[in-house]
This record gives C-alpha cells, structure tokens and sequence, in this order.
C-alpha cells in the first residue's frame, strides 16, 4: 500500500492563493489532526469546500483556509484525497504543508500523484504523459494537443484498435486448437482482410508522429546563410522581437540566438547564427564554428539569400551544403530592393531547394508564406489537433511500428506454409505492443522515466 503524500501543488512564491494536495490511505486522519472546520465535522463530507484552520503539530493555527475532501475511487489519484488552499505567501504556503507532515504525511516526489492516478486505472499511460505535457505547453498548438492527450483521444482509439484484434485473436485461437472442427465464424480469408485493415490504421495512427513531434518537442531550425543575407531580420520578423542586432555591417551575428516559437502550428526551436564565411576574425570565426554545429544538429533550415547583391563563391558553396540537409527551406531575401544575383544562380537555387520562397524581413513581409509552407511540410493532410488521435511520443511510435510489423506479417501468413500458429504468435505479438503503447505492458523504467520529468505536486 502506498504512504500517504503531500506537496504544495501551485507554483512557489507569492500569490493569492496556494493548494496543499494531500493523497493516500490516511489523508482522513492527517485532515483530523492538522485541520479545525469552523463546524466541526463538517470537513468530512465529500466535495465540499469548507472553511476552517490549519493547525501544527502543537495545535497552534497556522493560517485559515478551505479544505476539500475527495474520498476515492471518485478522486484524481483513486486514493482519498484532499486538497488544503490556504494564503499564497512563500512562508505560510510552506507552514501549512509543514503541519501536514506532522500530522502524518510524507513529501510526494515528482509526479507522485499522476503516477497513482495511472497505477489506480484512472489514467492511461498515454493520458499521464499527456497531462505532463499540458503542465509544459508552451504554445497553443502544443496546449491543444497536449488537452486532446488528457481527454483520452489517443487512448480510445488504441483501445478499439485492441478490442478488434482481440476479436480476431479468438478466432485464430479457435482454429488453432480445434483445427478438425469449424470452431469460428470468421473465415481465415475474412481474418486476413480484418488483420489488413488494422494493420493500415495502426500505420496510419504512426504516421501521425511527423505532425505530433513537430509540434510536441518541436523542431530545431536554423537560420543560416552568408553574412548580411538578412538572417537576423528574418530571426526578428519570425521571433516578433528586436532581440537581434540588424545593420548592414557584416559579421554582427557572432554567436547564436534562440527562441521557441509556433508557427504554422508547429514549434520551431530557432536558432539565428553567424554568417558562414571564412574569417581571421577571432570572434568571429568562433560564432561561424558555432553556425556550423548549428547546421549539423538542424532538422529544418532556413537558408537565407540576399538578392540584392551579385553572388559570391560563399554564396555557392552555402547554397550546395544547405540543400543536402534534411528539409530546407530557401529565403530570396530583400526582394524589396533591385535584383541583383544573376537568373543562373537563382534558378540553381530553385533546383536545389524543395521549397523557395521570395520575402523582405526587414519589412516584415513573408511570414505568412514561411508560416504556410512549414504548415504544409509538418501537416501533410489537415488534423484537428483537438479532436484526432495523434501520437506524440518517440515511444508509441515505436511501439506501434512494431505492431503495424507484427499485423502486416500476420495477415501475410495465413494461407501460406508457415500455418495458423504462426498467425496467432504474430496477432499476438502486436496486441503486445499495442499494449505498450498504451501503458498495459510497459516496464517498470519506462514509468520511472516518464513521471521522473513532472514537477512536484501533480
């Protein structure tokens, strides 16, 4: 049986208000002892907020609040549970979680609590990372999608995928161990169909993970280019900051600038870096390293041209490294301002690049081009981030590969040599990860490591 836990449940400082969460089997008796309902039994009574004291250890009043009793199962934890609000100073918040342990309770560690949720049944592994996720958001994107988590939009939908291969998995099982009889009302071609048409939901429910991630962790992204390209204005028009310097001295970029950002629905981690040239500058040679590293660690580029000015040899051979990394995006800058490359290298570029988009950051126009395109690269068909089950975790997705593996070979092998045992080993090694995926067979590291990132107190 777990002990009973306690932890100050809002952000520490001042504020109006602070929640002391109290969880376990003598969240009942610790209540008793440190708090004093201005009606006496009153307290007790589930899901009413009460006003009363809190006491310490000696009996002395601590500070007045309100406290709410949550009796289980029908609680966040499935334990009893009862939550304190007491004065949001940083000394009394800490005085009352104080007489909470001398009444009984042990500090809860990180996500102590949603770990019992999940231990309890009321949440599904997919839905406790959820919520760690939602603690996390940064932007709307991720907060929506991160809600969706905590409803269980994933979850049921891993879970109607399990009910159906279940269903199938009786049927192998029976034509397995009466193989004389007809045992099954599901014929083996009809078994081969069904084990088809799971196998492209699973794959179509892993595919989600390019849009998922992209908007969950984020995508590293660079801006890069020569130096005076117009990085920097690109880094302020996307960023909507004038955290950058822009003149038209070259080289001012001399180390990297980041930020987290949302655009297109999906979270760019960027990174604005020096102009790439060769340098005896000293400092400045160490922020062009720096913008190497940076291009080497990049998932997305933003390579940034001037067409303004004639190309250079730095130009080109800038232009041949960005457009073999992953995915690239090329920016013909200062298109407000007389053409000035030749139509030669502007349409090398057009070769080069997936993508080519024409902008003036400095006059802030093409962020909605740049927002729409990467839209289009991470959103490869449109999903409601609200509604529709997206897998956001390196994990599921692994898990689900392996079951869309599993259910692909399965269906593969009815009618052929291998015979109906090998049919049911496979359904049954993808209803395993299926399984994983959602935390009904996961190991006991896996779930250290996800609750080990919550913060005290959920």
């Amino acid at each position: 049986m777990f002990k009973t836990i306690a932890a100050i449940s809002t952000p520490r400082g001042k504020g109006g208000i602070a929640v002391i969460r109290i969880s376990g089997g003598e969240t009942r008796s610790i209540i008793e002892q440190c708090f004093r309902p201005r009606r006496g039994a009153e307290a007790l009574l589930p899901r009413r907020a009460v006003y009363g004291t809190v006491v310490d250890g000696e009996g002395k009043p601590v500070d007045d609040g309100i406290l709410t009793l949550f009796p289980a199962p029908h609680s966040y934890t499935g334990e009893d549970v009862a939550e304190i609000s007491c004065h949001g100073g940083i000394y009394v918040t800490h005085a009352v979680l104080s007489a909470v342990f001398a009444a009984g309770a042990e500090p809860a560690g990180p996500g102590d609590f949603t770990r019992r949720a999940y231990v309890n049944g009321k949440l599904t592994l997919s839905r406790a990372e959820a919520v760690g996720k939602l603690l996390d958001a940064r932007t709307e994107s991720q907060a929506k999608l991160a809600a969706a988590g905590t409803r269980g939009v994933l979850s049921k939908k891993i879970d109607t995928i399990r009910g159906e291969l279940l269903t199938l998995l009786s049927s192998v099982y029976a034509a397995i161990d009466y193989p004389d009889e007809d045992m099954t009302d599901v014929p083996m071609d009809e078994i081969a169909r069904r084990l088809n048409s799971l196998h492209g939901q699973v794959s179509a429910l892993a595919a989600t993970y390019k849009t998922g991630r992209a908007v969950s962790e984020g995508i590293r992204t660079v801006i890069c280019g020569t130096p005076n390209a117009g990085k920097s204005s690109v880094y302020n028009m996307l960023s909507a900051s004038d955290r950058a310097i822009v003149t038209d001295v070259a080289g001012t970029t001399r180390d990297v600038l980041e930020d987290c950002i949302s655009l297109g629905g999906v979270t760019l981690l960027l990174w604005d870096t020096a102009g790439i040239r060769e340098t005896e500058d000293t400092v400045e040679r160490i922020g062009v390293e720096r913008a190497r590293a940076k291009l080497a660690e990049a998932e997305l580029a933003l390579a940034v041209f001037d067409t303004s000015r004639p190309e250079t040899e730095e130009d080109r051979e800038f232009c041949r490294i960005a457009s073999h990394l992953p995915a690239a995006i090329a920016l013909l800058n200062k298109n407000d301002r007389e053409k000035g490359i030749s139509d030669a290298f502007e349409a090398e570029i057009r070769a080069a690049f997936p993508h080519v988009l024409e902008i003036s950051a400095k006059n802030n126009e093409g962020r909605e081009a740049i927002e729409a395109c990467i839209h289009e690269m991470y959103f490869a068909e449109e999903i409601d981030l609200t509604a529709d089950p997206i897998v956001s975790e390196a994990r599921q997705h692994a898990s689900l590969i392996r079951a869309a593996e599993s259910l692909k070979a399965a269906s593969d092998a009815i009618g052929a040599t291998e015979g109906t045992d090998i049919v049911g080993f496979l359904a049954e090694k993808a209803l395993a990860d299926l399984e994983m995926t959602d935390g009904r067979a996961v190991s006991d590291e896996i779930v250290n490591e996800i609750f080990h990132h919550f913060c005290v107190g959920k």
